[in-house]
């Protein structure tokens, strides 16, 4: 996979005053990005073995539908790659606090015939997804992959189909690196994409890329890591 530079900050939406349940054992909802679903699932997990009489229940649902959902109220808090905006934040019904949780990375991965390690520069991945480059043998790619034998085979380019935060992580890269990008697309949770298919959540797009030879995408790391994909 090719790593990028800017680390990514995830943060929990936290709205007070919620209801809690007044039994035995305490529920607590999230929903969100899927970006931190990984490690959250862990430590609830963990917590459970220190106090079990607390229990947390997350739905992995992109940012969009997390920030929805908190505004809502219909979870205790939310997950976001990025923060709520403004407009949003001015129609919380409550104090919304954001909160720090998680620093991680977004990466490119792909699925070619064994797995080479390919060097792919800005301008590059700018291009493949833009759509101006469609070929695995370009010449701009294989100029940066001196002696990797790349084959004639279209780019099938993969991104996310829903509202989310990575997207807009991602978005934002290809804005700053792309004049040409930052005028067509632009910056947001959800683009018109010059080309590709969608995939739901960090896991969808994993599994789009994972089952298309060919295809390319971008993942937070751990979605590539745990899916062997360079």
């Amino acid at each position: 996979m090719t790593k990028l530079q800017k680390p990514k900050i995830l943060g929990l939406v936290l709205a007070l005053g919620l209801s809690a349940s007044a039994s035995a054992q305490m529920m607590i909802n999230g929903a969100g990005a899927t970006f931190p679903y990984p490690i959250y699932s862990r430590w609830f997990d963990e917590y459970a073995k220190v106090d079990p009489s607390v229990r947390f229940n997350y739905q992995s649902i992109g940012s969009g539908g997390g920030q929805k959902q908190i505004l809502a109220q219909t979870v205790d808090f939310g997950a976001s790659d990025g923060p709520m905006s403004d407009d949003n934040l001015a129609k919380a019904p409550g104090k919304i606090f954001h909160i720090p949780t998680v620093a991680g990375a977004d990466v490119v991965a792909y699925n070619l015939a064994g797995n080479p390690a390919l060097k792919l520069d800005a301008d590059t991945i700018a291009g493949i997804f833009l759509g101006k480059i469609t070929k695995w043998n370009d010449p701009k790619i294989t100029a940066l992959n001196a002696g990797v034998n790349l084959p004639d085979r279209e780019i099938i380019v993969v991104h996310r189909s829903d509202g989310s935060g990575t997207t807009y992580i991602w978005t934002d890269y290809l804005s700053k690196i792309s004049p040409e990008w930052k005028r067509k697309v632009g910056t947001n949770t959800s683009v018109n994409w010059p080309t590709g298919i969608g995939g739901k959540g960090n896991e969808g797009v994993a599994g789009q890329i994972k089952q298309t030879p060919g295809a390319l995408g971008y993942v937070e790391l751990i979605y590539a890591i745990q899916n062997k994909m360079p």
